[in-house]
């Protein structure tokens, strides 16, 4: 009987809106993905300023700013394990702009409390703002 290799070589479909965007930190994890484009999220969301880093939270009123890859298994366990998922962010499906699906790393809304809403929907423009 052959094995079903469908599920091994599953790819999925990220959409990233911080340090793993291109030219960040967290870039590198990215290095074997294919990347799709900039993206934007419907509205819809929140973005939160948490220092080094940004967390998405569903249900605010912003479009989200970012980029979408498509990454394999072995790439997702270890974005996963980056983001701590599912005990730190919860990997989700988010809706784009253009009406595509496709997963991302949400924190739940008790993290972000007291954080500053980054109100452009974009860390890139929040980082600029706080180091020029």
């Amino acid at each position: 009987m052959k094995r079903d290799v469908s599920q091994r070589r599953a790819s999925t479909a990220v959409f990233v809106y911080g340090t793993l965007m291109r030219g960040e930190g967290n870039h590198d994890l990215l290095a074997r993905a294919r990347f799709l484009g900039p993206a934007r999220t419907q509205p819809g969301y929140a973005l939160h300023d948490l220092g080094s880093f940004p967390g998405l939270v569903a249900g605010g009123d912003h479009a989200v700013e970012g980029e979408v890859y498509i990454v394999g298994p072995d790439t997702l366990a270890r974005l996963d394990q980056l983001e701590g998922h599912p005990r730190f962010y919860q990997r989700a499906p988010i809706a784009l702009g253009d009406g595509t699906t496709v997963e991302t790393y949400l924190l739940p809304r008790d993290r972000v409390e007291g954080r500053p809403v980054i109100a452009s929907g974009s860390w890139r423009a929040c980082r600029k703002e706080k180091f020029g």
